[in-house]
């Protein structure tokens, strides 16, 4: 075998197993258990900002273009904020120009939706897996490859970046 085959062989092989492990953790992410946390409100008003606890428990909606994540562009995690469950790979962010943070997927599992009234037509409101904190609404008018709009108040989030 010559150098080139060699290399290309080789290269491809580191390729195949990038993608196995990817694909591999993407699916334990999708398996894992997520563990739910209770507290009264009481000491979600200790642990939580005023704004933090008006959108997580109060399911407020911060004003648009006002939070600093919306322009976040670091490769890191989007976490809830009041219980640190990690919600959206930065890779699932994108400029919506809606002024809030939006992401077009979410961590398999990692959180839940039920329809809500509270402007008189249906919304599909999401919500932390673990906490049950108040994040914001999806929508179906995101990018592809899911066509949805997680749209999220950015009080709601913390970012991790990677190190």
């Amino acid at each position: 075998m010559d150098r080139r085959k060699f290399i290309k062989l080789t290269t491809k092989g580191m390729v195949i197993l990038l993608l196995q492990r990817f694909f591999m953790q993407e699916q334990a992410m999708a398996t894992e258990h997520i563990e739910k946390i209770s507290r009264t409100d009481a000491e979600w008003r200790k642990l939580l900002t005023p704004a933090q606890y008006d959108v997580l428990r109060q399911k407020g909606t911060e004003r648009a273009f006002t939070s600093p994540l919306n322009d976040e562009k670091r490769s890191g995690i989007f976490a809830c904020a009041a219980c640190g469950l990690a919600l959206f790979p930065s890779r699932f962010k994108f400029d919506s120009g809606t002024g809030w943070p939006s992401f077009y997927d979410v961590l398999p599992g990692h959180v839940e939706t039920k329809t809500d009234h509270l402007l008189l037509l249906p919304r599909t409101e999401y919500h932390c897996a673990r906490c049950g904190g108040h994040h914001g609404h999806v929508f179906d008018d995101g990018p592809k490859p899911t066509g949805l709009r997680y749209c999220s108040n950015g009080v709601a989030l913390k970012f991790i970046a990677d190190s």
